[in-house]
């Protein structure tokens, strides 16, 4: 059994931390919570993490533990990526110098866990804790700065642990490098398709399709029962059930997200739900080269990094011929449709200019069961409650800049 604790860090990746756990963002090709269960060979029973989460559903996303958890529980820190290998043994693992799973003795309360400042080496007594190989995330971003050489790690990995055969240098798409491309069994790759795997392989998943005239830039990784059509694709990882068309360079799509236009995105995230209308542009680079700055929960920050796009919350949506700039935030469920938004856009905002209002419940609501019935997804009662949760919540953050 594996519970997943988001630390107080953890509960500063924003935009995405004001809707869902870091166990269920994708790092890599795979979802946290997906690779720890491979790693342990064990299933997940739930995940400590910030108070408003606490009626987080999603597909087969485990629930809020709410009492304690049990010994005998892996307990895992979120922000610890372990690369994909067979199950270590031990009661303890290390990756760098820090505990980022414990195999516990005994129950560990919830109140010991629920403000998120617990370091897990606290909680176990092995005296011998057992070394992984992967790294941490200190910030948000690292999802993206560690994305390419995270893809090149998984995906052979993946491939070795899922039995997939590499693709044939002589198969119908037009391949160039010397990387493999894998392709699981019910996926389509239409004629006319390239895959340039010169600088790393490329996964495609079972019902996932790409189209043709399409290029695959490994590393690359897409999901199942996406779709990839009519331009470059490099670079990233696209999760189950999305729609990608025009440019895509060095992003991630959590899952069910929607690209289905043209328009250059880059180094950018989208959470679940996320719509991009027609045009919508991501500025990933700055005209001076210099490292791109973000609006955290602790003001603007340098990221350090020379490419950075923007990062969508779950259930953003943009208007056609949206503008971003470079290293842009947009909060859950904002809705925005004028020519260039501000860099960093509250939680439920909604207009066609800044200063924004707020995007009305009831019509946030009716929006997101809409667009997730076209992907046969109910939102339930429980789903609406909590989300209604949320938006009082979002709408109060007063650690959003209200433009």
């Amino acid at each position: 059994m594996i519970v997943f604790y988001d630390d107080a860090q953890a509960r500063r990746f924003e935009p995405f931390a004001t809707t869902r756990p870091l166990s269920e963002m994708r790092a890599g090709a795979l979802l946290v919570r997906e690779r720890w269960q491979l790693v342990l060979g064990a299933s997940s029973t739930g995940f400590v993490s910030a108070s408003h989460l606490d009626g987080f559903a999603e597909f087969d996303a485990p629930p809020v533990i709410t009492d304690e958890v049990p010994a005998g529980s892996w307990l895992v820190n979120t922000r610890a990526l372990p690369v994909i290998h067979t199950a270590p043994t031990g009661d303890a693992l290390l990756i760098g110098d820090r505990v980022a799973a414990v195999r516990l003795a005994a129950p560990v309360p919830l109140s010991v866990l629920r403000d998120g400042q617990t370091d897990l080496a606290s909680l176990t007594t092995c005296t011998t804790p057992v070394a992984v190989e992967g790294r941490w995330l200190a910030e948000v971003w690292d999802l993206i700065g560690s994305l390419v050489d995270q893809l090149g790690s998984d995906i052979p990995r993946l491939a070795q642990r899922w039995s997939l055969e590499a693709l044939p240098q002589t198969a119908a798409p037009v391949v160039f490098g010397q990387h493999a491309i894998y392709v699981e069994s019910g996926a389509t790759i239409e004629p006319l398709s390239v895959f340039d795997v010169s600088a790393g392989p490329v996964l495609v998943r079972r019902g996932a399709t790409v189209q043709a005239f399409t290029r695959v830039v490994g590393p690359c990784y897409v999901g199942v029962d996406s779709t990839v059509t009519t331009d470059r694709v490099a670079a990233s990882s696209i999760g189950d059930v999305c729609r990608v068309h025009g440019e895509l360079s060095t992003s991630i799509l959590i899952g069910h997200a929607n690209k289905g236009h043209d328009g250059f995105v880059g180094h950018s995230i989208l959470g679940r739900w996320a719509n991009l209308g027609a045009g919508t542009i991501t500025s990933n680079l700055k005209n001076t080269y210099g490292p791109v700055a973000l609006w955290t929960p602790s003001g603007v920050r340098d990221t350090g990094m020379q490419f950075l796009g923007t990062l969508f919350g779950d259930h953003a949506k943009a208007g056609i011929g949206l503008r971003l700039t470079t290293g842009c935030v947009i909060g859950a469920g904002a809705n925005v449709f004028d020519a260039m938004p501000p860099k960093a856009v509250a939680p439920f905002s909604w207009g066609g200019g800044a200063p924004y209002t707020t995007f009305a419940v009831e019509k946030f609501l009716d929006t997101a069961s809409r667009m997730m019935a076209r992907r046969h997804v109910d939102l339930g009662a429980d789903a609406r409650a909590w989300w209604q949760q949320l938006h009082a919540t979002g709408i109060a953050d007063q650690r959003w800049p209200r433009s």
